[in-house]
């Protein structure tokens, strides 16, 4: 059973929130009754994309550190479950530096306590929204060089931002302040691969408040314009692996991939 949070005056436990919906989905126990009401109702295939998606973000931290990305801005962070980017890169550079973003106030709450930094490196959080740019780079540059390559991270957020709300114009501002060699991880939940599962998905979504943006794979790569996608590619997350490692033999419903920006 889950355990739910006390809950506090600045966080509206009325409506569900992503993140904390994620949170349940991945087994966590920082959600409301709200939350976890929206994931009962979700086909079980939906703890299959969250455990792949975090797997991927994972893989792909990993990788970029290994070639010597040492600065991660990681928007739409959610409710921190170990083991964190800044804990992954960190293990392979000790003074990676991280800064992590998103707008739902309990986030800041576990932030504060778990997404804490080695001494050689650091980590730092804004409570903001993606569909703010601006703000997040503004406080980004006080902890990451902008003038050296950073790896901007969009883990499975993007589908939460509608073509109305210019969801590939935001990605390109974001991507537009980062230097050569910079690089962008994007994951993002299909609207072609099982179109029965995402009707369902969609709908319980929408019971609980939220509004989702699943895309093709077209409008996914999108996302990826101007820029030289690695290897492999646009792929499900489950494919998605670094030279080293054979993909998972397991179907996933998310699209994922890292480009370097030229």
């Amino acid at each position: 059973m889950t355990t739910n949070p006390q809950p506090s005056p600045s966080i509206d436990t009325s409506r569900a929130h992503p993140a904390r919906v994620y949170d349940w989905l991945l087994g966590g126990k920082d959600n409301y009754p709200v939350d976890e009401a929206v994931g009962e109702k979700l086909p079980l295939e939906a703890r299959d994309a969250a455990r792949q998606n975090r797997q991927f973000m994972h893989r792909a931290a990993a990788w970029l550190a290994t070639q010597g990305i040492d600065q991660f801005l990681d928007i739409g962070t959610g409710i921190p479950t170990e083991p964190n980017l800044h804990q992954i890169v960190q293990n392979v550079v000790p003074s990676a530096k991280v800064v992590y973003t998103d707008n739902d106030p309990i986030v800041l709450r576990h932030a504060e306590a778990l997404l804490i930094s080695r001494p050689e490196g650091a980590t730092d959080y804004i409570q903001a929204d993606v569909r703010d740019p601006e703000a997040i780079v503004r406080h980004a540059r006080h902890i990451l060089d902008f003038d050296r390559p950073v790896a901007l991270s969009l883990i499975a957020l993007m589908h939460f931002i509608s073509d109305e709300q210019d969801a590939h114009g935001i990605v390109r501002a974001l991507v537009g302040t980062l230097p050569s060699g910079s690089h962008l991880i994007l994951s993002h939940a299909a609207s072609d691969l099982y179109p029965d599962l995402v009707e369902q998905v969609v709908a319980e979504y929408a019971k609980g408040g939220i509004k989702l943006a699943f895309r093709t794979r077209p409008e996914v790569e999108r996302f990826f314009d101007g820029m030289d996608l690695v290897t492999p590619g646009l792929v499900t997350a489950t494919e998605w692996f670094a030279a080293s490692v054979a993909p998972a033999a397991e179907g996933s419903g998310i699209y994922a991939g890292v480009a370097r920006i030229r």
